[in-house]
């Protein structure tokens, strides 16, 4: 399965949640904000959220500072 995160083309070998991307891609799961073809997916609903061929994937990471 092919998606895009921040532009840039990843390729699955099965079909994945939020959750498990995450996991893929060594990104921590506090502090991540995640929006699907420009949706923001809450919290709530990653382990849930099945991710479909092409998605468009944004992630952010939270920065503290001031």
């Amino acid at each position: 399965m092919k998606i895009n995160v921040n532009e840039q083309p990843i390729e699955l070998d099965q079909q994945a949640n939020i959750e498990q991307l995450l996991t893929f891609l060594d990104s921590p799961l506090k502090g991540s904000a995640i929006a699907v073809n420009q949706k923001i997916i809450s919290r709530s609903e990653w382990a849930n959220y099945k991710l479909q061929e092409n998605d468009q994937v944004s992630l952010f990471q939270a920065i503290a500072g001031g």
